[in-house]
């Protein structure tokens, strides 16, 4: 359902804590043209990942350390859990993109990584032009499906939603589409992934910027086979023949996050798709996917996804 910015379900006004993210679960998405001086600072990061698809003018963001400039045809995603911020960026008169907040699916990892940047920041530059047009209906349809309850056929995608009026207007202004229900969030998955295969296949990674250490991605296959395994930082470092201080110290640095935030990520997405397609009772759903309790379960699961697990599963 459309609604506007300030009315997203889980937010607050700002504070010290800088500007509000939006809740973790649904798929946030919406298309801004802002002006010189716009600007979103987030000093405890996002509990969700965020990608900007730039159709006009200039962006600069940053996460943790790194920074990176945004133009046409560029997509920027970057992965939840560190302090980052956008604005327009410094000389460029706007800034038009598309955005979109969500759980990112496991399988997006090893699409995005030949272009990380370091900080959890993945850039793909100069997405082919033949394949904006593609791009950008896939966000028009997602906005559209965001509408979808569940019955009957989806709502057809507005031919002038994120595009430019004549007055320099982007259609619809800044309304935000929100993905609640389970069928309206896997289309819009969907369509990111459609998103995140098409820019990254026909990108090219800047070379200088190497991927990982295949030690890391060695650990990081470990997690996504086996998320339920009783893994610790010592246990991941011996696996890849490091010391627990520098395997951690590699893994934050290289992917944006903790070994054990990692973890936790793949033990929630592995409880998610449990609830979503078994009949496991809650506290053995927990206990499989390597939670200590159900108590705790349901408090980092609700954390993560914004309802407790019993309501996820009622949602299917």
């Amino acid at each position: 359902m459309p609604v506007r910015a300030d009315g997203l379900p889980g937010t607050a006004a700002r504070g010290d804590g800088g500007d509000p993210a939006p809740p973790p679960g649904p798929v946030v998405l919406g298309h801004f043209d802002q002006p010189s001086g716009y600007a979103v600072n987030r000093p405890q990061g996002s509990p969700s990942w965020l990608l900007a698809w730039t159709t006009g003018g200039r962006g600069l963001l940053r996460q943790g350390g790194t920074r990176t400039s945004a133009g046409p045809g560029d997509l920027v995603v970057l992965a939840p859990g560190v302090p980052h911020g956008y604005t327009v960026e410094p000389g460029a008169r706007h800034w038009r993109f598309w955005w979109a907040h969500c759980q990112a699916r496991p399988a997006w990892t090893a699409w995005l990584r030949p272009y990380g940047t370091g900080d959890g920041v993945y850039m793909v530059p100069s997405v082919p032009a033949a394949l904006h047009g593609r791009v950008e209906t896939a966000f028009r349809r997602m906005h559209a499906d965001a509408r979808w309850t569940g019955t009957g056929a989806p709502p057809a995608p507005d031919a002038s939603d994120g595009q430019v009026a004549p007055g320099g207007q982007v259609v619809p202004g800044g309304q935000v589409a929100v993905a609640h229900g389970g069928a309206a969030r896997e289309l819009a998955l969907c369509a990111l992934e459609e998103i995140v295969v098409l820019a990254t296949a026909a990108g090219r990674p800047t070379e200088s910027r190497p991927g990982p250490d295949a030690r890391v991605r060695r650990a990081e296959e470990r997690i996504a086979a086996d998320p339920g395994a009783p893994h610790t930082v010592r246990s991941l470092a011996e696996d890849v023949a490091l010391s627990p201080s520098r395997f951690a110290h590699l893994f934050s640095r290289q992917l944006g996050q903790s070994p054990m935030r990692a973890l936790r990520e793949a033990r929630l997405r592995h409880a998610a798709r449990l609830l979503e397609n078994t009949d496991l009772p809650v506290a053995r759903v927990a206990a499989v996917s390597g939670f200590a309790s159900p108590f705790h379960f349901n408090r980092v699961f609700r954390e993560r996804y914004g309802i407790p697990p019993g309501a996820y599963r009622a949602r299917r």
